[in-house]
């Protein structure tokens, strides 16, 4: 496939530590905004229907959708998945290739079924 512009330039951009940071920053708040939207379209639901669930706004759940947004706490991912019958899974990865993990054993959380509502 024929690189355009754009990738050229982002590979010189990606040169930059902090800009690298950032983009790698930018792509984890993504994953998470993606991972919300489709678990909420996949239960059926309007932003404005989980909202009501969570007893929240539905501007606050369109700004947990949004990729630019990087206040999601812990406690509102929670609720967020209880309410869409998930669960919430936290890895830290070593920055380091070949860097052992931080726990010395598993902890075995991400084996727990889902609770039911």
């Amino acid at each position: 496939m024929k690189r355009t512009n754009f990738d050229q330039y982002l590979d010189e951009q990606l040169q930059d530590p902090a800009f690298a940071a950032r983009f790698e920053q930018a792509g984890e708040a993504w994953d998470v905004a993606l991972q919300i939207a489709a678990l909420r379209r996949k239960a059926g639901l309007s932003q404005k229907e989980l909202a009501k669930l969570l007893k929240t706004s539905q501007q606050q759940i369109s700004r947990l959708e949004s990729a630019g947004y990087e206040g999601h706490s812990l406690s509102m991912l929670r609720r967020v998945a209880a309410a869409l019958r998930s669960r919430v899974r936290v890895v830290f990865e070593p920055i380091e290739n070949g860097a052992e993990n931080v726990a010395e054993t598993p902890t075995g959380y991400d084996k727990k079924p889902c609770p039911k509502q």
